[in-house]
Formats: C-alpha cells, structure tokens, sequence
C-alpha cells in the first residue's frame, strides 16, 4: 500500500474520531455520517485482510496515532470507544473469518484436485500446522527423491571452496529475450538462444498407481531436421553434423555427438558445454507436472524420444564428477535411476555407490540398500559389496563392517589382486600364492560377464581405497576371510554357485551401455555374440525399440572382432572411414601386420580431422548470439524489462 493511500486514511480515521466525539457528547441516534464511518471501517479491515490479533495490533497503533492529535479531555472519551471497537471488530473479524473459511475451502478443494494428479498426500492447514515438527521427524523420504538445490554444481564449489573464490553470476539480465524460463539442472548462460522453438516437448500419458508417465515428443520440423542428422550420420562426415547445428542449435543429438568428438580430442570444457546446451534443452520442454523431486515420473527407453534424457544426464553427472562434485553427480544419478528404476537402461547402480561414498553420504547408501537390494539384489554386485562394508566402516560400526567386508571377499574374491594392483599395493605372501584369490583368468570359477563388472568397479574406485585408513582393515579381513576358507566354510560351495549362475553369459545391454558411456579403459563393453550398432547418441538400443526414425547402417563388433569397440567408434568419425571394409590384418598374435609407417599415417589423419572438427565448433560456439525480437516483440516485452529495472 503506498504511502498516499495510508494518509488519506489516517485522515479519514481522525475525521472519524472527531464525529465520534460529537456522537458521545450529544448522544444522538446513529446518522448517515456513522453509517458512512462505518463503511470507511469496513474498507480498512477489508484492505488489511490479517488475523484478529494483527488488526488488533494495528488498531491500537492508530488510535496512539489520533490520540497525540487530540486534547486530554478526549483521552477518556477515546479509551471507552476503543472498547467498543474492539468488541464490534472481534464481530465484525468473525463474520469475515466465516466467509474467508468459505474462500479457504475454495482453494483446498482445487488443492486437492493438483494434489491428487500430482499424487501427493493431501492435509489441510488446520491438520498440518500444530504437527509440523512431528510430520518431520516421522516422516521418511524416498531414498531417489531429488533436492533440486543438490542439481547444481556452482552450489557444491561454493561449500567446497567458498562463495568468494567461486563467482558465480547467475542473475544475468536477458533483455531483448523476452521470458527465460527457471530451470534447475543447468543454469541458462548469456549465449544461449531461445529454447523455446526447439521443437521439443513433453506430454503427460497415464497415471498408474500414483506414478506418472511422461514422454518427449518431436515436432515435425524437428523431425525433418532429425531424418538430416541420421544421413549426416550415415555420411560419416562430421562437418555435416557441424553444418546441422549452426542452423539447429538445440538439435540434442547432434550435441551429443559432437560432446563425444571434443572428448576425443581431450577439449572436456568444449564437450561439457555441448551436453550442459542439450540439458537446458530438454528441461526446458519439461511437461509442467513433470517433477524429479518426487521421485514418481518415469520416461519410457523403448521410446526413441525418450533416450537422450537418459544419455545427456549420464554424460553430465560424469563431467560434473570429474569436477569433484560428488554430491551433485549422485543427486542426478538418483534422477537417472528414478526414471526407470525397474529397468536401469543405463546400469546406473554399478556408479551409483561410487559417488555416494565420494559424497560422504554413508547413510544414504545403506538406505538405499535396505530398501532396493530385495528388488534389484543389489549385494550381489561387486560394487555394493564392498561399498556398503566401506559406509559402515566410515561411520564406526566396525564388527558390522567386518562381516559384511568378509562376505564381499567370499562371495567376488577375483576383485582382491586387481584392487591391490591399481592401488600399488605389495600383497604378503600368503595371499598372492592362495588359489583363492587367483580366479581372474579362470573362467570356470569367474564368468567373463563378472571379471568386466569387477575391472569397472577397480578402475573406477580404487582411489577410494588408498585411504590410510582402510588398508589396514581390509588386510586384516582378508586374512579372516582365508582363515574362514582353509577351515572350509560352508558357504564357499553356494556363493561359488550362486556366482557362476548370476553371471553366466553375454552382459546385459544395460551394463554393456554403461561401460560405452562411462569410457573406462581396458574394458570392453560387450562380446560379439551381444554385439550391437555404435552411435554415441543411441548406443545399443533395445531388441523391442519404438521408434520414429530409420537407423543408419552402422559399423558392429561382428564385423570387426577382432578390434576395440572404442577405437572402432572413433574411426568411424573420420571421413574417409569404411565400414563395409575389413580390419587391418593381424598375425597370429593380435598385433598389426601393416608397414611400418600406416599406424602414424591413420593416427595423424584421426588427431588433424578431429582438430579441424574442434576448431569448427568452438568457432560455432562462440558465435552463437541470443535472438534479437523484431519491433514488435520488443514493444511487448518493454513492460516486463521496466518491472525488471524497478527490481
């Protein structure tokens, strides 16, 4: 309320007070003077619209006001009014406060019209508000639900190295660019243009026992600027990708492959740019009821539309993870799982634990691990084996810690040595000679699918055991567990059989995507016989896939077996790339019989394309200037840049 609007009607309330005195001394019935001061009160309490006690407060201070003004021959005149007025306004406050439970009904019951589509649990204000402290100490969270302020890794850096060092503008102004929409996962930077004509969408399909079903959806200019990249794609031409994207820049999967190009050539600010541009993108076509935080959306894979979520948020929390924000990169592999969890399309729980035990979130993790292990057998993954025995050892439960270390070592002994060796680690003579542990090149005790997944969990968290701390325990468990194996425990004989029947044949396709995507060397993502096309931005798609496109003829590891998948995949960016010719020939024991100066020849054809490539698109992204509005919609957005300035 401006200050004009509260003189006038201070003045009205002293013209007010001045009749009421009349009115005592004379005592003349009430008058059209008092039926107008009456409607002037009824106003007042109408543009207050505050509770009994606040009106009160605020009554008071204005007769203290009028008071100062009057003589003391009005001070005793003033006091009995004041009473009256107190009596008429808890009246008048009561019949307002019963047509305001009216309003309030108004709004819970469109509450629970949002609440039941949402799928939230609905309590009114008089239920909720004497128990609040309660509800919180009872009340326990889904262990994938997502706290948006976790999503961003400008806020991690800060606690990490503080608000001063880490300078973060995230109140840019965009004039001329009409509406920016808030998003959470990546910040909307000065250079990008407006998202808002992508041709991406979401829509809402079902709601299933309080889960709700989202997918994308592609506009057809989309479309046809799609059926553009699968040729450019089939060309294996990236300039043509590059062409794509400059009169396209939020065409997703060209940023994906494109991401992978720059990764290639070690340019990881360029890569972490293109995946960050096609985040922004496909949140900002988040449908509005589509809400990570709840834990209960869920984006179908099968659906070809659907993928690149799953793709660009794995790609994301890897670059963020190389940044040392843990905490960030577990909030969105909590996302990625919460989309499908029952089918993990992209084998997320094999880092899942990585990150929350780099996080320091022990709790979280064995949570986790109370609720999902009887869906998912989650402790019988290498991984979770030995993580959980780390965050109950972290947090001091040590005989916990013991058992649980012990049975990880019973149940995958082949991760012992490897873990030692990466971590430079001299193993004592008793367990470097104990057949035990001597399992990795025996498949009859090992399956081939468990020696990849126990090299991913190796390379990928053997920095967590170089701790000063845990090598000491782990070589005291170690012992015990081979005491407990010279005694023949009974339950060598069943893990050994449990071992060999999990992990029997091909990886799944959800794995295999995991180890392509994660890019950990010295680890192949697949066999020939789970063999499978290479793209970047639709690595191994499922057998029963929905899709809208035809896919390119791409290269497999049936026609080149005897290569790396990873090498594989980066030769097919280079032009000259055929994949309908065969390997280069090998002697009998897998190295190269070419002369002697074709590895140098293809090695400097891949590093100059893939550095023109590079150049290129730094060139594009430094180019890349927000859309300036014609006239017209500068002229609408004029009032929305003054509500800015007056902010």
């Amino acid at each position: 309320m401006s200050s004009r609007v509260l003189r006038k009607l201070q003045g009205d309330k002293e013209k007010e007070l001045a009749e009421e005195i009349s009115d005592t001394e004379t005592d003349t019935p009430v008058s059209g003077g008092a039926r107008r001061k009456q409607l002037n009160i009824n106003r007042y309490d109408l543009l207050n619209q505050q509770s009994h006690s606040e009106s009160e407060v605020k009554e008071d201070d204005n007769e203290t006001e009028a008071a100062k003004s009057c003589e003391g021959e009005h001070h005793e005149i003033k006091r009995k009014k004041k009473k009256k007025k107190k009596k008429s306004g808890k009246h008048t406050n009561t019949q307002r406060s019963s047509e305001d439970n009216a309003d309030v009904d108004e709004v819970e019951k469109s509450l629970r019209e949002v609440n039941k589509i949402l799928g939230e649990n609905y309590a009114s204000k008089a239920s909720t508000v004497p128990n609040v402290k309660h509800e919180k100490v009872n009340f326990k969270k889904n262990t994938l639900s997502v706290q948006h302020k976790h999503l961003n890794p400008n806020n991690e850096l800060k606690r990490i190295f503080g608000s001063k060092i880490v300078q973060c503008d995230h109140k840019r102004k965009n004039r001329g660019r009409g509406h920016v929409k808030q998003t959470t996962m990546v910040n909307c930077k000065e250079n990008y243009p407006n998202a808002g004509k992508s041709g991406l969408s979401m829509s809402y399909l079902e709601n299933k026992n309080n889960i709700h079903y989202f997918t994308y959806e592609h506009s057809q200019s989309y479309r046809q600027v799609q059926n553009k990249f699968l040729d450019a794609v089939e060309s294996l031409n990236p300039d043509n990708i590059v062409a794509i994207l400059n009169e396209h820049q939020y065409h997703v999967d060209a940023l994906i492959q494109l991401s992978d190009v720059c990764e290639l050539s070690e340019h990881l600010a360029t890569a972490a740019e293109l995946i960050e541009r096609a985040l922004y993108c496909l949140e900002y076509a988040y449908h509005p009821l589509f809400n990570v935080a709840q834990g209960n959306c869920r984006l179908d894979y099968r659906r070809q539309e659907n993928r690149a979520l799953y793709i660009v948020i794995f790609k994301h929390l890897m670059f963020i993870g190389g940044k040392a924000c843990y905490r960030t990169s577990l909030e969105f592999c909590k996302l990625l799982l919460s989309l499908d969890p029952d089918g993990d399309p992209l084998g997320i729980v094999l880092s899942i634990d990585f990150y929350a035990i780099r996080a320091r979130e022990y709790q979280w993790l064995i949570d986790f691990v109370e609720e999902w292990d009887g869906a998912k057998n989650l402790m019988w993954l290498p991984n979770f084996a030995y993580s959980l025995a780390v965050a109950h050892f972290y947090l001091g439960d040590s005989a916990k810690a013991d058992l649980i270390l012990q049975e990880a070592l019973l149940k995958f002994p082949g991760v012992l040595l490897p873990l030692l060796d990466k971590c430079s680690v001299q193993t004592d003579n008793r367990v470097a000679s104990h057949q035990f542990f001597v399992t990795a090149d025996d498949a009859k005790r090992q399956p081939t699918a468990l020696t990849q997944i126990i090299l991913l969990y190796v390379n990928r968290s053997y920095h967590i055991w170089k701790d000063s701390d845990l090598l000491p325990w782990l070589e005291k468990n170690v012992h015990e567990a081979l005491d407990r194996v010279e005694k023949n425990d009974a339950v060598l004989k069943e893990y050994e059989a449990k071992r060999l029947k999990s992990f029997h044949g091909n990886l799944p396709l959800s794995i295999s995507r995991h180890i392509l995507l994660a890019n950990i060397k010295g680890i192949s993502p697949m066999t020939d016989e789970n063999s499978g096309t290479v793209t970047s931005f639709d690595p191994l798609p499922p057998s029963d896939s929905i899709s809208l496109y035809t896919r390119p003829k791409r290269p497999t590891l049936a026609q080149h077996a005897g290569g790396n998948t990873l090498s594989i995949f980066f030769r097919s960016i280079l032009p000259n790339f055929n994949p309908n010719l065969p390997d280069p020939v090998r002697d009998d024991d897998g190295a190269r019989a070419l002369p002697a100066g074709e590895n140098n020849m293809e090695l400097g054809d891949l590093r100059s394309s893939v550095a023109s490539l590079v150049d290129a698109m730094r060139d594009l992204l430094s180019n890349i200037r927000p859309e300036v509005p014609n006239d017209a919609d500068a002229e609408e957005n004029d009032d929305s840049a003054d509500d800015d300035d007056l902010t």
